[in-house]
């Protein structure tokens, strides 16, 4: 946390045109930005809500009541009872206040507790899964932005051949040896690479935006994206947020089914009634008080239990369907990745063999012109041949990395 602070203030105060930054701070920022992650401190707050309502099932419950009742005569008063001044009203007004504490619940707000927090958890690392998508997306602008670093290094090095060779035309016409036509070849040829170099820097401006919007902060053109290093991968999914996912479903189905346990057990809880009523009769004392003990069986739940088994074991089987999917579908990103890297070692290999004789052929071709055994425009094409061969390999050394940090990003290491 200490160093994700310094990082933010070291963003927040440096212009942006100095700034460096990394993968890793790029990845943490969109992370810290990203809208999503204001549902871990939601989630954890209905967890403590639910959790603390179940725990409140074991505080008295108190309920008070008022009713007013009219009936017909209870007895038939005989004339004796009457001479004697025994009365009865037909009505009444009573008003009850009765407190009920649970003794025992079969452990059913035990479970209930258990669920609610299963469910936090396999709400989180849903979020996690979500996060971690998130990764993919920021490598892939991120290493757009590489790409284009190197296409521009390479356009600005054509750039710097085409640019000799305009002086080298140049010195010849002064010489006789050359005439204005070529040196207007060597002009299109700048013109076109200023093109390209135009697109490029533009397309680099659009990718450091769309990284900005990740990260909520504005990138400058002279933002610096550090070129990460040659990593070592480990093929291991168990570091994968799904596999977390899948677990916290499987706790969540095993305390659902203790759960269905609990539904079997009887219920003891303790009562006391206070109540107060206008009287009958002159019999009656206005009040009472009673207390006692209350246990109850509720069986119903072995109508459906047998149902209710069935569904969690059928849920358990889909979740462990999807969890063999995922890591079915990983290890074939691997194989593909894997194999992308190989390629690519193989081509970078070759790509040094081919710019050595780009560069061999180039050369010669310059000497050529100088002799006048060669046009112009041969030379220009070998000059274009040299910077497409080095291109190639810059090409290949980004995707190299970009395979290489995937398969990190697969892996979750």
């Amino acid at each position: 946390m200490k160093k994700l602070l310094l990082l933010m203030m070291y963003v927040a105060v440096l212009p942006m045109n100095a700034q460096t930054l990394t993968l890793e701070d790029c990845k943490q920022l969109a992370h810290d930005n990203y809208p999503t992650v204001k549902q871990y401190h939601l989630v954890e707050q209905t967890r403590d809500f639910t959790i603390e309502n179940a725990s409140k099932a074991w505080l008295p419950q108190i309920s008070a009541s008022v009713n007013g009742l009219a009936f017909t005569n209870v007895l038939d008063l005989t004339d004796q009872m009457k001479q004697a001044g025994v009365d009865m009203k037909n009505w009444l007004v009573a008003g009850s206040v009765m407190i009920n504490q649970n003794i025992y619940d079969g452990g059913q707000v035990k479970a209930n507790k258990n669920i609610a927090a299963a469910q936090a958890e396999v709400q989180k690392h849903q979020l996690n899964v979500n996060m971690y998508d998130l990764n993919q997306r920021v490598e892939q602008l991120y290493f757009g932005v590489l790409t284009l670093d190197e296409q521009i290094r390479q356009t600005e090095l054509l750039q710097n051949d085409l640019a000799l060779s305009n002086k080298t035309i140049t010195s010849m016409i002064s010489e006789g040896v050359a005439n204005q036509t070529d040196l207007d070849a060597v002009k299109v040829e700048q013109v076109k690479a200023q093109q390209t170099l135009d697109a490029q820097k533009t397309s680099r401006a659009s990718y450091l935006q769309m990284i900005g919007v990740f990260i909520g902060k504005k990138l400058g053109e002279g933002m610096v994206l550090q070129k990460p290093a040659m990593a070592d991968v480990i093929n291991n999914t168990d570091n994968r947020p799904e596999i977390d996912y899948y677990k916290s479903q499987g706790i969540l189905l095993d305390a659902q089914r203790k759960q269905l346990d609990t539904k079997l057990l009887p219920k003891l809880s303790a009562f006391g009634m206070g109540v107060y009523h206008t009287s009958v009769t002159d019999m009656m004392n206005n009040g009472l008080l009673a207390g006692g003990l209350t246990l109850s069986w509720n069986i119903g739940a072995l109508y459906t239990r047998k149902n209710d088994i069935k569904n969690i074991e059928t849920q358990r089987r889909i979740i462990d369907s999807q969890r063999e999917t995922f890591l079915f579908n990983n290890s074939l990103q691997n194989e593909n990745t894997n194999g992308n890297i190989s390629t690519l070692r193989r081509q970078i290999s070759q790509d040094d063999d081919i710019v050595g004789l780009r560069e061999r052929i180039r050369s010669k071709s310059e000497k050529k012109v100088k002799l006048g055994t060669e046009s112009i425009n041969e030379m220009l094409r070998d000059i274009n041949a040299v910077s497409q061969a080095r291109q190639q390999k810059a090409l290949h050394e980004i995707q190299l990395l970009k395979e290489i940090y995937s398969l990190k990003t697969i892996n979750n290491n």
